[in-house]
């Protein structure tokens, strides 16, 4: 079963500019909306420490996001295995990131953003309207393709070059996480290349 978490963070991300309105949602500064817009005069007032971790802060939220929607689901009553051993699984890989990502929010001096209450989740991922165990998949792949490209997109915007590797290793987890989803759900994979990040 999965272990209760009591808080959730940002709204559902689909894409860059979803991510940036997304922003505003965990209590972000002007500077790192403008950082992750790739509007870096604008954030100058802010050391490159600083601006990594209110990116790290993003990347977080989209973690509490993630941990929690997989509870929701779990919770729902409505994945049979294997599907629900599945997204255990999959919370357990969104864990690990929260837990890494907190870690390194702290070393760099930052406090971690935090998470809101999971009755906040449940309303901004409507999840009333989960009916079967396909809502379910399908609010779990929109979620780990937003998340993909979420993080594919802010690589660009780390002072620490290290973070931006980092990045790439969650965006890669997100999108075996959304490949599984897709698959589960009979969806056609993308037929051309570069098909996240865009």
């Amino acid at each position: 079963m999965l272990i209760q978490s009591k808080r959730l963070d940002t709204g559902v991300i689909t894409d860059r500019r979803a991510l940036l309105r997304g922003v505003g949602t965990v209590g972000l500064s002007a500077a790192a909306i403008a950082v992750l817009g790739g509007c870096e005069s604008m954030a100058a007032s802010k050391s490159a420490r600083e601006a990594d971790v209110e990116i790290l802060n993003v990347a977080l939220g989209l973690e509490h996001e993630a941990i929690n929607a997989y509870q929701l689901g779990a919770e729902s009553g409505l994945l049979q295995d294997p599907v629900l051993k599945t997204a255990v699984m999959f919370q357990g890989h969104h864990k690990a990131h929260r837990d890494a990502l907190v870690a390194t929010i702290q070393k760099l001096g930052g406090k971690p953003a935090a998470e809101k209450s999971m009755n906040d989740y449940a309303t901004a991922l409507n999840a009333g309207s989960l009916k079967n165990q396909g809502d379910v998949l399908h609010l779990a792949a929109r979620l780990e393709r937003g998340a993909a490209n979420a993080y594919l997109g802010v690589i660009p915007s780390f002072g620490d070059k290290g973070l931006a590797q980092v990045a790439g290793r969650l965006a890669a987890d997100e999108a075996m996480h959304w490949t599984v989803l897709a698959s589960a759900l009979g969806e056609t994979l993308p037929s051309k290349a570069l098909s996240f990040g865009a």
